[in-house]
């Protein structure tokens, strides 16, 4: 193991950082030494199912205990949405780099104090956003703001949908979900992606859509729409829709002043090894109105590769930046927790029209 290998703890063992520990198995400049998880059964099983060696691998029953380990450099935070801040803190705190799990607080007062944190210690932060980083999200932005194909941003349509079975809605509480509900577990990635579609310039109006609100008996939002307008520079609008109740779904649609893209799966491709998109650019009605003059262009970018994937491109973007820090060639790259802030002032806004009656909040 090289001096600038980073070497991550895990916070937290459930079954989805399963899918962590084999992008860090996969990569050449990063390893798992350290797991922890409140309970050590469960940390236990874990290392057992992911084939985690105790030779190589020490196993904790609290998160202190890893955070307090010198040989850890960063962890990977997947504990419910309600602790992330308190720990992610506490990790900065102790000089340990954070790469934590969406939504990575519950508002924005929390996202400040962990980058505040962060800032005062030294350490990265960076949210998991996977698929802001994989060269298929790299090459759209070449086309839309390299190339101009797309023009000026028009508009935005972005979802994303995952149908919970009916007997499981009533357990999704405030405490397990967050305050925000629907609109943080899921409404992170459509805000995100209108944010990304308009280089993070932030909308001046913000409004959920009445009809489309939906709560369980305990008031948890499960579903909810929302209008975004950009105001003042801008003409661009976004609608934004996320909703445990309806089947997967993620789209992401951009219309511009020349032309559009069309994403059906921006959020996890369909397939890992290939990802694609579709644009026309110039594209009108034909004479008497019959048809179009083009089809769309279907652009597919090869994922093939270890560290090619949405979750090896992260990783290699946070490893890369964590390697500087160390090496003290360079200091955190601020333009992450920016992102992270900006999209939690989004979620907020949402959750706050919400909570007013579908009132329209300004930034």
């Amino acid at each position: 193991m090289g001096d600038n290998t980073v070497r991550f703890g895990l916070l937290g063992c459930i079954r989805f950082a399963s899918k962590f520990v084999r992008t860090v198995t996969q990569s050449s400049n990063a390893v798992i030494i350290a797991i922890s998880d409140p309970s050590i059964e469960t940390a236990n099983t874990f290392a057992a199912a992911n084939d985690l060696s105790p030779e190589n691998v020490s196993v904790y029953g609290s998160y202190e205990e890893l955070l307090d380990d010198p040989g850890v450099d960063a962890v990977y935070l997947t504990m419910p949405v309600t602790q992330r801040a308190k720990w992610a803190v506490t990790a900065a705190e102790k000089r340990k780099h954070l790469l934590v799990e969406t939504p990575p607080a519950q508002n924005a007062a929390e996202i400040d104090k962990i980058v505040d944190a962060c800032v005062s210690n030294g350490v990265q932060f960076m949210d998991g956003t996977i698929w802001l980083h994989p060269k298929r999200t790299v090459r759209i932005r070449e086309m839309m703001f390299d190339s101009g194909l797309v023009g000026d941003v028009r508009h935005m349509y972005s979802t994303m949908t995952t149908l919970v079975p009916e007997q499981v809605l009533e357990r999704l509480t405030k405490e397990a979900m967050g305050l925000a509900g629907a609109i943080g577990e899921l409404g992170w990635y459509p805000i995100g992606a209108a944010l990304w579609a308009m280089s993070y310039q932030m909308p001046v109006s913000i409004r959920a859509l009445p009809s489309s609100v939906a709560t369980n008996s305990v008031g948890t939002i499960l579903s909810c729409s929302a209008s975004l307008q950009f105001g003042s520079t801008s003409t661009a609008t976004a609608i934004i829709h996320c909703s445990f109740l309806s089947q997967l779904s993620t789209e992401l649609a951009i219309s511009g002043s020349k032309g559009s893209i069309q994403m059906n799966d921006y959020v996890i491709p369909y397939k890992e090894e290939t990802a694609w998109f579709e644009y026309t650019s110039g594209a009108k009605f034909v004479d008497m109105h019959i048809g179009w003059n083009m089809m769309p262009e279907k652009v597919t970018v090869d994922c093939s590769g270890t560290e090619e994937s949405q979750e090896g491109t992260m990783l290699r973007e946070f490893v890369k930046l964590v390697q500087g820090i160390k090496r003290g060639d360079s200091e955190a790259d601020p333009r992450w927790p920016e992102i992270s802030r900006k999209t939690q002032l989004v979620v907020d806004a949402v959750k706050k029209s919400v909570d007013t009656g579908c009132e329209v909040v300004y930034l």
